[in-house]
């Protein structure tokens, strides 16, 4: 069973991820019903000996073979545009955080209140607790409300990172001297892990990424505390 859990999305935490999980499975259900339609052509051709000398066309089968695959690329294309829609709109954000890639840690700016900035560092194996995950364990966590529409700004001081969140359905790329943005909204209170996805150098596996959905009312107190 853990094999094949490994070959499946992660549990979706967010409207995006959702979307992109039902689009991920309504592809792959055209790709299988493609695959055994032309498996079982090929098996019959291979096993029947009929032939017909004087076939010289067949212009009904040629025009289904024509518009058959252009009625699948739709199918495909048109969820898929509208989920790029969906990707790229930003509507009405209540909180902007804005994330600096370094080599290699990341650093953490809340645009919306004063002075709340933080660098977020992979804690070293030997100082890691009993319970925490090895490699994916930040000394600082980056909290944000749930249910809370959020506006990511990233972009990078020295080389090109990737701020990556597999659950949340997000990687974006952090660029030196671009600013890429992105939304970000959870369905519920949790911890999600990711990492760098871009190869950014020596210690390229070493730049964890740990986001803590928590109640609005705790951010606020946080926020408070921090200010």
């Amino acid at each position: 069973m853990s094999t094949w859990k490994t070959l499946l999305l992660q549990d979706s935490a967010s409207p995006l991820m959702e979307h992109l999980t039902l689009f991920h499975d309504h592809t792959i259900l055209i790709l299988i019903l493609i695959t055994i339609l032309v498996s079982q052509m090929l098996f019959s051709m291979l096993l029947n000996k009929f032939s017909h000398r004087f076939l010289l066309e067949g212009q009904l089968i040629e025009t289904i073979w024509t518009i058959l695959p252009a009625i699948i690329l739709i199918m495909i294309a048109l969820p898929s545009l509208r989920l790029l829609y969906i990707l790229d709109e930003i509507n009405n954000p209540s909180i902007t955080i804005k994330i600096i890639g370094h080599q290699w840690y990341w650093s953490y700016e809340y645009s919306d209140y004063k002075n709340i900035e933080f660098d977020s560092y992979m804690i070293p194996t030997k100082e890691l607790n009993s319970f925490s995950f090895r490699l994916l364990e930040v000394d600082n966590r980056t909290p944000f409300p749930y249910k809370t529409q959020i506006r990511i700004l990233v972009t990078s001081a020295d080389v090109i990172h990737s701020w990556t969140i597999p659950s949340m359905g997000i990687k974006i790329d952090s660029t030196p001297g671009r600013l890429n943005q992105a939304n970000l909204i959870a369905n519920r209170s949790s911890i999600f892990f990711g990492q760098c996805s871009e190869i950014c150098g020596a210690n390229h596996s070493f730049m964890p990424i740990i986001l803590e959905s928590i109640k609005p009312n705790l951010f606020l107190n946080w926020i408070i505390s921090k200010t």
